[in-house]
């Protein structure tokens, strides 16, 4: 027995009904993550940053922890204040920068907050902690960036070639 043409016409249309809403699930899943993955890279080059800029900064340590805070700041201000990327605006960045220059180690933590897509907020446990504020994201970048052996500071380094 031969089909007609008309016995196919509403084949794709049933195809589609089906596909679409699963591969829109799909898509919708796949966003957080890629928003908070983004969010914690430019947080963690940030926090790298920040420990370069400690390593390698003069002045007493106060002002060095205070500069390096701004700076930190700056570099976070390239994620999208949208809930997804991060939530509470420039406030709600927590930034501890801890070392100077001369010490053996320095170390940046940053700590803020994003709320979980509608579709996707069974997702916050296990992407990570928790709270009112929506899923917290931490980040701590700590260097050894003196070695034992290294006498001096860096601006005498520095200093040397400058003759």
């Amino acid at each position: 027995m031969a089909r007609g043409e008309g016995e196919l016409d509403g084949q794709a249309s049933v195809e589609a009904a089906l596909l679409l809403p699963v591969a829109m699930a799909l898509v919708a899943l796949l966003v957080q993550p890629v928003c908070l993955l983004y969010t914690r890279s430019v947080m963690e080059s940030s926090a790298a940053e920040g420990v370069r800029a400690l390593a390698t900064a003069s002045g007493s340590g106060g002002a060095t922890a205070e500069a390096c805070e701004r700076f930190v700041r700056r570099r976070l201000a390239a994620v999208p204040e949208l809930s997804c990327f991060h939530v509470g605006g420039e406030d709600d960045w927590t930034v501890s920068c801890e070392g100077a220059e001369g010490e053996a180690s320095c170390s940046v933590s940053i700590a803020g907050h994003a709320r979980p897509l509608p579709s996707s907020g069974w997702q916050a446990g296990v992407l990570g902690g928790s709270d009112d504020s929506g899923i917290v994201l931490e980040v701590e970048v700590s260097e050894d960036v003196r070695p034992s052996w290294l006498k001096g500071t860096y601006g005498e380094w520095v200093g040397m070639w400058d003759a």
